[in-house]
């Protein structure tokens, strides 16, 4: 079928459809609304993401393991602790003076141990990717970092590298964007220099993995309470994984802090 131009010429009829068809689609983007299809929204920050606050000042409630977080225990006092051969031999080397004159008083401060400790902790956010632990107890300070890996450069500390991450439920399909619905902080510590998981000497290695669990539940009364749960990995000192759970209540403010300096027995 032919129809014909204005100038009398015929032209084929689907060429003449083409060109009805394209002035229609310019039409149709033409009367696009304006703003779909625009770009995503930025991904929310750690911060953002928290699905409970961790943030404030909590004191350490010493409800088991007493006398050994208490008190100094005697050398050769590690019941409960599942040392290997050469875990053992070397907490029987312990001398407290020792590490005294060589500086090194802190040792049952770093990472692996520094939570049983009995004192406070101050959680703040440093930035929206960092979460800091500071403790009164040993005036000790971590560090955990979020979506970031320890840097080919770290060398060993104390405390170590700290990789954080939420773990919990993932948002359901459509679900509305903001914090996650349930979940705890979890915390992977590596660059860690020797240090003691009890005072009385109980060793770990540099070559240790900590791993923690920081959950907070709100009670009837009005409480808060933050439950830690810590699982040491040490190949050379521990013949198992040596796993705790310490207890903290928050406080209502800072009244209480009251920092003070390493102690080696």
């Amino acid at each position: 079928m032919n129809c014909k131009s204005r100038h009398g010429r015929t032209a084929p009829f689907g060429a003449s459809v083409l060109a009805l068809l394209i002035a229609l689609s310019g039409h149709s983007f033409a009367q696009a609304p304006a703003g779909r299809g625009g770009p995503p929204p930025p991904p929310l920050t750690p911060k953002q993401m928290a699905p409970e606050d961790l943030t404030g000042y909590w004191v350490s409630i010493v409800t088991e393991d007493w006398r050994f977080r208490m008190v100094t225990p005697a050398k050769g006092d590690y019941a409960s602790v599942p040392l290997s051969p050469e875990g053992r031999r070397v907490a029987n080397t312990w001398d407290p003076d020792k590490d005294v004159a060589a500086g090194q008083q802190c040792k049952s401060y770093g990472a692996p141990g520094l939570m049983r400790v009995p004192g406070r902790l101050h959680i703040t956010w440093e930035d929206d990717k960092t979460l800091k632990v500071e403790t009164d107890a040993g005036k000790q300070t971590r560090i955990f970092h979020f979506g970031a890996e320890a840097p080919e450069s770290e060398k060993p500390s104390l405390q170590g590298y700290s990789v954080a991450s939420w773990d919990g439920p993932p948002p359901g399909r459509g679900a509305p964007r903001g914090p996650l619905r349930a979940g705890s902080l979890k915390v992977v510590t590596t660059h860690l220099l020797p240090g003691y998981l009890r005072k009385n000497g109980v060793p770990y290695s540099a070559n240790t993995v900590l791993t923690e669990y920081y959950s907070r539940t709100n009670e009837t009364d009005g409480s808060s309470w933050l439950f830690i749960t810590t699982i040491v990995d040490d190949p050379m000192y521990l013949a198992q994984r040596f796993i705790t759970s310490t207890n903290f209540k928050l406080e209502p403010n800072g009244n209480k802090w009251m920092p003070m300096a390493c102690e080696a027995k």
